[in-house]
């Protein structure tokens, strides 16, 4: 009851206006048309509007009434929702499930699993954000986020449970009107330091070190979209997730770029995790999400999957 206002008439009152008539309402509710059209009398008395036009031979709504209507609507599906969240929870099922990701990360299974998730959990409250480098690991320590899919490095801290994923292969390119696409051979070190590289860094610290820089000139960048656009104007070159680029590849916007005796290309994909604290444990519906990745990574390409999959 919300003061005198209850949810048995809203939603007698929905009823009505579903069915088209009293009498209709009562076989759906089933009780008797004398009960529908005293809840609709009790209604009108409380709340001191007439919901209803008895001037026809058959009772209509109102201005007022259909304008009401659409708000009884809205009180319904609260209540329902309000159910649905207090039964999850009994059942282990987190009242709401807030997830980041960084920048590096595939997006494309992770769509279809939040698609997944949506109809096995339809009353789930989901926030998700997308994060510059580093960003998903701090919303994990902030307490702002529950599960991050992220790049940890250089390794995994111990304060976080973290699942591997899948290999994140990311190859050096450049546009290929740039002086580097047109050596004829691999591009040496000393190549490379006469160019600008374009590095992805934490927007938190845009100063601070940076992962696989040759040289001294580089630009920073915090999104990755912005640094793609660099890199296909041709203004330098960079290390960029192989989904992301392939598609640029092929048509020839993008070419990859060979480098001689290329220690950060020895080194293998960068492993990307799920991750979260360690003093807080995921409920149902986050462990059903990794589960439902994790099935979907495995039947994907074999070499963008892990070997091991165990949690650090």
């Amino acid at each position: 009851m919300i003061g005198s206002l209850t949810l048995d008439q809203l939603r007698v009152l929905v009823t009505i206006a579903d069915t088209g008539s009293f009498s209709a309402a009562g076989r759906r509710l089933q009780r008797a048309q004398s009960a529908i059209s005293q809840t609709v009398a009790t209604l009108e008395g409380i709340q001191g509007v007439t919901l209803f036009d008895r001037s026809g031979h058959r009772p209509h709504l109102t201005e007022v009434g259909r304008a009401l209507v659409g708000q009884a609507r809205i009180v319904l599906s609260g209540a329902s929702r309000f159910e649905a969240m207090a039964a999850g929870t009994r059942e282990g099922v987190e009242p709401e499930l807030t997830v980041a990701i960084d920048p590096l990360v595939p997006t494309a299974p992770l769509i279809e699993s939040l698609r997944a998730l949506r109809d096995a959990f339809p009353h789930l409250a989901v926030s998700f954000s997308t994060e510059g480098l580093g960003g998903a690991e701090r919303r994990l320590r902030r307490g702002d986020a529950a599960l991050a899919f992220c790049i940890l490095l250089p390794s995994v801290p111990e304060d976080l449970t973290a699942l591997p994923l899948l290999g994140a292969r990311l190859i050096p390119v450049v546009a290929p009107g740039h002086a580097l696409a047109k050596l004829g051979r691999p591009a040496t070190r000393a190549d490379l330091e006469e160019h600008v590289q374009l590095v992805l860094s934490d927007p938190s610290a845009p100063d601070g070190p940076c992962h696989g820089v040759i040289g001294t000139r580089f630009w920073r960048f915090v999104e990755l979209a912005r640094r793609l656009d660099f890199l296909l104007a041709g203004l330098g070159w960079c290390r960029m997730p192989e989904h992301l680029v392939a598609p640029y590849l092929a048509d020839g916007q993008l070419t990859a770029l060979a480098i001689d005796d290329d220690p950060a290309g020895r080194a293998g994909p960068l492993t990307v995790y799920a991750a979260h604290l360690r003093g807080r444990l995921l409920g149902h519906a986050g462990r059903w999400l990794l589960d439902d990745l994790r099935a979907r990574f495995d039947d994907g390409p074999a070499e963008s999957r892990l070997a091991v999959l165990q949690p650090r």
